[in-house]
């Protein structure tokens, strides 16, 4: 199994935001060529994502799907790219303060990318997690920015209402 950490500087919500836009995951996730659909209760258990992964003309069309969820402290993945197989990913938000440390753990759940030895499959998935994690904390650190009212600019629009006790405007 892959593991890769990073340390966000913003909190959990603002990070969740970014996870529970299903539309965003091909702008964080590398590798994610396009998204063509994303049910209407993502990231609701059993909701999915419809994707292309792969570079053009060589892409291939799967679904990634919840399998659990914890919001705003945990979303269990499985991702689909078959005829490669299948993955299953955890996502961990960890407050740290006014921080959250975000781990990716990441491995081969069955088809034949499963029978790769650990030893040649980790090193690729921790690298592409650590991309990952960066286009990640790109995201959900513009979005805290934007909740700040310091004039700072997000791109995913926000999920949050305000008045909801995920909201931390609502803190003050």
């Amino acid at each position: 199994m892959s593991t890769t950490t990073r340390l966000l500087h913003c909190p959990p919500e603002d990070v969740f935001d970014v996870l529970s836009d299903g539309w965003s995951y091909a702008t964080w996730v590398v590798g994610a060529a396009r998204i063509r659909d994303v049910d209407r209760d993502w990231p609701s258990v059993g909701a999915r994502i419809h994707h292309s992964v792969g570079a053009w003309p060589l892409l291939l069309s799967d679904t990634t799907s919840v399998e659990a969820v914890e919001e705003p402290h945990m979303l269990q993945l499985r991702a689909r790219a078959w005829p490669t197989g299948e993955a299953r990913i955890v996502i961990r938000c960890e407050p740290q303060g006014d921080a959250t440390l975000v781990t990716i753990e990441e491995w081969a759940a069955s088809g034949p990318a499963a029978k790769v030895p650990q030893g040649v499959l980790d090193p690729a998935l921790h690298a592409r997690n650590v991309e990952a994690l960066k286009r990640l904390a790109y995201l959900a650190e513009s979005r805290a920015r934007r909740h700040d009212d310091s004039g700072g600019h997000g791109g995913v629009p926000k999920l949050r209402r305000p008045g909801s006790a995920a909201d931390p405007r609502d803190e003050a």
